[in-house]
């Protein structure tokens, strides 16, 4: 089985290419730059009519495998051996309910308000107050989300790796990025993104990215 993923360097995609990472399957890389407009440009429409990343083409399927969470459940189910879930239902439930929040309200209300308020309201002069909201709801689950992880074991689910803890750790290196103090005020979320940056696959998928853990890899030279 051969995978191609379709990703944005440190874009929510760099939690799949992570869990390929841990998975060991052969796979390849297809960069698209968000900031450079390329996820909206006709070659890459033409992969995904959707304009987002990740996708995942699968070997042997016609069309490209969108959505995070539907990809994590596919690579859930597809590499049991991985462990990228608990084996019991209610774990695996755990798993997908992180997945269904980061991605429906975290990343898909509160930083796609601060960083792209058009896709939300047509009248630029609205732009500022989304954007409030959007940081608002940033700021209350960031909290959230150290309180859960403070309250568990490690991990978001458990106490091993699953595929949350990497949508989670992209999400964190985002409040880095605008400039929170994440190790301050989100202990927790902070001590879970280093546990998560000593895994050789985090370590893997960060270097082909060109990232760091907690930031992005300066030029050579």
């Amino acid at each position: 089985m051969t995978y191609r993923l379709h990703y944005s360097p440190g874009a929510c995609s760099l939690a799949v290419h992570i869990v390929l990472e841990e998975i060991g399957a052969p796979y390849t890389l297809a960069p698209a730059v968000i900031a450079q407009g390329a996820t909206q440009s006709p070659a890459f429409l033409a992969v995904n009519p959707k304009g987002r990343v990740p996708a995942l083409h699968v070997e042997g399927e016609a069309s490209v495998l969108t959505e995070l969470p539907a990809i994590m459940a596919y690579l859930v189910r597809r590499h049991p051996e991985a462990g990228l879930a608990p084996a019991e239902p209610i774990g695996e439930a755990r798993c997908h309910e992180w997945l269904s929040w980061l991605a429906g309200w975290v990343h898909g209300m509160g930083w796609t308000e601060l960083w792209r308020p058009h896709r939300f309201i047509g009248e630029p002069e609205q732009y500022d107050a989304i954007m409030r909201n959007g940081r608002r709801i940033i700021d209350e689950s960031a909290r959230a989300i150290d309180t859960k992880l403070a309250a568990g074991s490690g991990y978001a689910v458990g106490d091993r790796f699953s595929v949350a803890d990497p949508y989670l750790l992209a999400i964190h290196r985002w409040g880095v990025r605008i400039g929170i103090d994440m190790a301050g005020l989100y202990p927790a979320s902070h001590a879970h993104a280093l546990r998560l940056g000593e895994r050789p696959a985090v370590q893997r998928a960060l270097d082909q990215e060109g990232l760091t853990l907690m930031g992005v890899k300066p030029p050579p030279g």
